[in-house]
């Protein structure tokens, strides 16, 4: 499967250590199947004057029955716990791959009304069924993205 990642630089050798934490699946490599997804993150760099740039790989898929993956197929009361404890660093889990939709600005917010506890968990999954589809799949192991992702080339945007 072709995965792409949008960034302000080539990334031909992902790596886990220049990695955030706190974000959506926790500290890993981000890629998404979606090559729209990819150029809309690039638009950030852009809007600061930087470059834009999508890094294209090859992911081997076998890597679903290799490693411990845990994978999300829709918004659920289990997806929010998760984004929620890996936003706040709650997360101690141990998987090498996590897919599933990404908690873009527009779900975010509605996440923090969840957190403030503006609103209840059904309610913002409630929120969540009108969000677009889209779908990360975030790499956290240096195994599985050394054995499973390979660098095919760059596309400036």
């Amino acid at each position: 499967m072709t995965v792409y990642h949008g960034s302000d630089i080539e990334i031909s050798k992902p790596d886990i250590a220049h990695s955030r934490s706190n974000v959506d699946f926790g500290k890993g490599f981000y890629t998404t199947p979606i090559y729209k997804q990819a150029e809309n993150w690039c638009r950030k760099f852009k809007r600061r004057g930087k470059a834009g740039i999508i890094s294209v790989y090859d992911f081997d898929e076998s890597a679903y029955r290799k490693l411990k993956v845990l994978r999300f197929d829709s918004y659920s009361e289990e997806w929010l716990d998760f984004i929620v404890a890996c936003r706040k660093g709650n997360d101690n889990s141990d998987y090498d791959i996590i897919t599933g939709s990404v908690a873009n600005d527009r779900v975010f917010n509605t996440i923090e009304l969840y957190l403030d506890n503006l609103i209840g968990k059904k309610e913002a999954l409630s929120k969540l069924i009108y969000e677009k589809p889209n779908m990360q799949i975030c790499f956290r192991t240096q195994t599985a993205i050394d054995n499973f992702l390979h660098f095919k080339e760059s596309i400036s945007i």
